[in-house]
């Protein structure tokens, strides 16, 4: 599924002298080749070299989200773990959940959100479980008191030389993680949610133009597309505002734990694009402050957000 400070033993993440403030971000961002790497499922952040760059030395904090309170899945890293960074250094307390795997990661970026000066709930479980989805809202209700704003965002992913490797097994992982929790959290939240709330689901550009090795994946991204659109359309008057985030590919944990992806594979990854190489979730994280600021998108719901290093589509 898928750390502001560090950890003894561990390198910072942030970049000092140039890098941090005299060239634009555009041009310093690590470019393909990556190292070749691969890594055992759900994959750990601070094992993926290089570490995937989440702190935003760069962003300038404006109190959008002060007072607010967030459930973010799969917080634990990679694009989650940048977008509660961000959260907690606009005002907002965060709960996240991740996999029993990935405490670790999760202990990071609770510190990390701590040293903001805001509250970070830690709550592991399987989203593939409609019990623990329903449990997961009432457990950050409790925990920050209410609940403004969820980002569903947990993903599972592994790509398929052909339809014939996706079993029925790994297509249902795919849905209940992808899709199935988003509608059992979304469906729980709105008990508690109240105008001017809002929720913002990780799509991909994979639900946009899909891709030939992720059927099941590409398959889960679209149907997040077409749901958030139709639940946006249903809160409107509630005030309630639903949006997306598509990414193309961004450097997490996510891809080089995916069983289908070589070391060489995982080293090429983002090459494609126009920018030859992945986005940061650094980069992508400031897109989930937008959406889940009513200063900065009071009119703006039901929208599909492509971030996708150059590449150009229609959303």
């Amino acid at each position: 599924m898928a750390k502001t400070g560090t950890q003894s033993g561990k390198k910072s993440n942030r970049r000092p002298g140039s890098d941090a403030g005299d060239r634009p971000q555009i041009m310093t961002e690590p470019k393909s080749p990556m190292p070749k790497q691969h890594h055992s499922k759900p994959g750990i952040e601070s094992e993926v070299t290089p570490r995937p760059r989440y702190q935003a030395p760069k962003y300038k904090a404006a109190g959008k989200l002060q007072g607010k309170a967030a459930l973010i899945t799969g917080g634990d890293s990679g694009i989650g773990r940048a977008v509660a960074v961000l959260y907690a250094r606009e005002g907002a307390d965060v709960a996240i959940s991740y996999l029993p795997e990935e405490q670790s990661d999760a202990e990071e970026t609770a510190q990390v959100v701590r040293s903001e000066g805001r509250k970070c709930a830690l709550l592991p479980g399987d989203l593939t479980s409609k019990e623990f989805c329903e449990e997961l809202i009432e457990r950050t209700v409790e925990e920050l008191g209410k609940l403004d704003i969820l980002v569903s965002n947990a993903a599972h992913q592994n790509r398929k030389k052909s339809l014939a490797e996706v079993t029925d097994e790994e297509f249902d992982r795919t849905f209940k993680t992808n899709v199935y929790a988003y509608f059992w959290l979304a469906r729980a939240a709105l008990k508690h949610m109240k105008a001017g709330g809002s929720i913002i689901a990780t799509g991909s550009v994979a639900g946009l133009e899909a891709s030939k090795a992720l059927p099941d994946y590409s398959a889960s991204k679209g149907a997040i597309h077409a749901f958030s659109k139709s639940l946006a359309q249903a809160l409107v008057e509630k005030g309630i505002r639903v949006n997306v985030v598509a990414p193309g590919p961004v450097w997490t944990p996510l891809n080089p734990a995916d069983e289908g992806m070589t070391p060489e594979k995982v080293a090429e990854f983002g090459s494609d694009t126009p920018m030859k190489r992945p986005g940061q979730p650094e980069e992508i994280a400031p897109a989930y402050v937008f959406f889940a600021s009513d200063a900065d998108s009071s009119f703006v719901t039901g929208v599909v957000l492509p971030e996708t290093g150059g590449e150009t589509m229609s959303g």
